[in-house]
C-alpha cells in the first residue's frame, strides 16, 4: 500500500496529467473522470437494455494485477509529456510489493493496489485495450465501462456470441484474461421480450439488472428490465451493519446512534436509491429492527416485548422524523411541503 506521502504526490501527478487524459477517455468510460460516475454508467446501461435485447457482460481476472507494463508504457509515453511525471509514474509502477511476512516482492506487471494513480493508469490502458477497439471493430455495439467493469449491447443472440468471443480474444492480445464464470450473454426479458433464455440477469457496479414489476402511468403493472441494488451489495451492507453491534450500544442515546451511523446510511441511499428505490426498503427495515433490539436492551419496560418496541419506534419516528435519514425515504412519515393546501 502507498504511504501518505506517496498518495499526496500521486494526486499532484494525477491533477497535472488529468486534463490531457480526460480528453482521450471515451464518452462511455465513466470511471475516474470529471462529471462522470458509476451512476451515469448504470443509467446508460438501463436505457440501452430497453433498446437492445442482448447484453454481453464480462469480467477481467485480476485486472489491476495483470496489466502489462510494456503496453501501458506505450500509452503513457503517448499522452504524458512532463519528464518529472514520467519519472514518478515509472517509480510507482515498478515499486516493490510487500509480502504478508514483511519481505519485499519484485513486481513485473500490474498497477499499485490502493494507489491514487493506479485507477487512472487502468483507465488509460483500457481506453486502448477496449474502448478504441470497440469503436473501430464493433461500432454498432454500444457499451458502458467503469475501470475494468463493462457491459456491451447487441441486437441478437448470434451477434452477442460473436462479440463475447471477440472480446475474449482482444483481452488475450492485451495479455489479460476473461473470467469464464463471470462472463456471458444475458437476455433482457420483459413484457414485450418473452423468449426463454438461461440467463436473464446480470450485475453491474453493485446493481442487478433483471425483469422487475413496475407500475405504468395509467396504473397498470408490467414487467420491465431494470436495475436495483444487487443481492451481493445488500449482503455486504448487512455485514457492515452487523459489525456496528448496534443493539449492544446501550450506553449511548438514540441521538448519538443517529450521529454515528447516518453518514453510512446516507451513503448507501445516495448510490442505491437512484433506481428502483423500493428495493432498499428491506435494508431500512433491517436497520429499524436493530434499533428495536437496542431499545429492548436499553429500556427495561420493553425487554422481551417486540410489539411494544415497535410501538416505541413508531412514536420516535413520529416525534423526530428526521433523526435517521432513512425514515423519510422509507415513507414512514408523510411530510407536507410548506405552503401546501
Amino acid at each position: 500500500m502507498p504511504t501518505v506521502a506517496d498518495r499526496v504526490a500521486q494526486q499532484v501527478v494525477v491533477t497535472r496529467i488529468g486534463g490531457d487524459l480526460f480528453a482521450v477517455f471515451h464518452p462511455d468510460s465513466h470511471g475516474y473522470q470529471l462529471n462522470k460516475s458509476a451512476v451515469n454508467a448504470v443509467a446508460n446501461t438501463r436505457k440501452r437494455c430497453w433498446e437492445y435485447d442482448w447484453v454481453v457482460e464480462f469480467d477481467i481476472r485480476r485486472a489491476f494485477d495483470e496489466l502489462d507494463w510494456d503496453l501501458l508504457r506505450k500509452a503513457i509515453a503517448k499522452h504524458v509529456k512532463d519528464p518529472w511525471c514520467l519519472l514518478y509514474i515509472e517509480r510507482w509502477l515498478t515499486a516493490s510489493a510487500v509480502s504478508p511476512d514483511g519481505q519485499p516482492v519484485q513486481r513485473t506487471k500490474g498497477v499499485p493496489q490502493g494507489s491514487v494513480i493506479g485507477p487512472v493508469l487502468m483507465n488509460l490502458f483500457m481506453t486502448y485495450a477496449f474502448d478504441k477497439w470497440m469503436d473501430r471493430e464493433h461500432p454498432n455495439n454500444p457499451f458502458s465501462r467503469y475501470a475494468d467493469d463493462a457491459v456491451a449491447h447487441c441486437r441478437s443472440e448470434a451477434e452477442a456470441k460473436k462479440l463475447l468471443a471477440a472480446i475474449e480474444e482482444r483481452l488475450k492480445e492485451c495479455k489479460l484474461e476473461m473470467h469464464p464464470e463471470k462472463s456471458g450473454i444475458v437476455y433482457c426479458k420483459d413484457s414485450t421480450r418473452r423468449k426463454e433464455y438461461a440467463k436473464v440477469s446480470f450485475t453491474f457496479l453493485g446493481y442487478e439488472f433483471r425483469p422487475r414489476s413496475t407500475k405504468t402511468r395509467d396504473g397498470k403493472f408490467r414487467t420491465s428490465f431494470l436495475p436495483a441494488i444487487s443481492a451481493s451489495a445488500e449482503k455486504r451492507i448487512r455485514q457492515e451493519i452487523r459489525e456496528w453491534n448496534l443493539p449492544r450500544q446501550t450506553s449511548v442515546s438514540l441521538n448519538e446512534l443517529a450521529r454515528r451511523f447516518n453518514a453510512h446510511i446516507r451513503g448507501w441511499m445516495n448510490y442505491y436509491s437512484h433506481f428502483y428505490k423500493s428495493a432498499l426498503y428491506r435494508l431500512y427495515e433491517h436497520i429499524d429492527n436493530k434499533l428495536m433490539r437496542w431499545a429492548r436492551r436499553k429500556y427495561r419496560k420493553l425487554a422481551g416485548k417486540p410489539r411494544q418496541a415497535r410501538a416505541w419506534l413508531n412514536k420516535v419516528v413520529s416525534r423526530q422524523p428526521r433523526l435517521f435519514v432513512h425514515w423519510l425515504a422509507h415513507g414512514k412519515v408523510a411530510v407536507r411541503a410548506m405552503g401546501a393546501v
